[in-house]
C-alpha cells in the first residue's frame, strides 16, 4: 500500500486527508495522482497539475517510482505566507513536523 497525505484544496477536494491506494494503482507518482483524478473528480486534478508530490519527506516528479509502504504527501500549489499549511485538523499535524518526522525515520 502507498499511504498518501493530502493537503489543504486538496483535502478539501477529495473530502478526506488520508488514503492508502494499492500498489498495482501507484507504480509510480504520475500512475497515482492519475488515480486519485480519477476517484476525486476534475477539482482535484485541476489542482493536483500544479501542485507538488513529496515521496518520503523529498520533492518527486511524475516518474518518480513508488515502493509498497513509500508515504506520499500532495501539496496544492501555494501563495504568500506566514501560516503552516495544517496535515491534518484532528491531530494538528502540519507539513513542517511531518517532513521532519520523516527525516528521523
Amino acid at each position: 500500500m502507498i499511504a498518501v497525505r493530502l493537503f489543504a484544496a486538496l483535502r478539501e477536494a477529495a473530502g478526506t486527508s488520508r488514503v492508502e491506494v494499492e500498489d498495482s494503482a501507484a507504480a509510480d507518482v504520475g500512475a497515482l495522482l492519475d488515480h486519485l483524478a480519477g476517484r476525486f473528480g476534475p477539482e482535484f486534478q485541476r489542482i493536483v497539475e500544479v501542485g507538488t508530490a513529496v515521496v518520503d519527506g523529498e520533492t518527486a516528479a511524475r516518474d518518480r517510482r513508488l515502493q509498497p509502504g513509500d508515504e506520499v504527501a500532495l501539496l496544492p500549489p501555494v501563495s504568500g505566507g506566514g501560516g503552516q499549511i495544517t496535515a491534518d485538523r484532528e491531530s494538528g499535524t502540519n507539513l513542517a513536523d511531518w517532513q521532519e518526522h520523516r527525516r528521523e525515520d
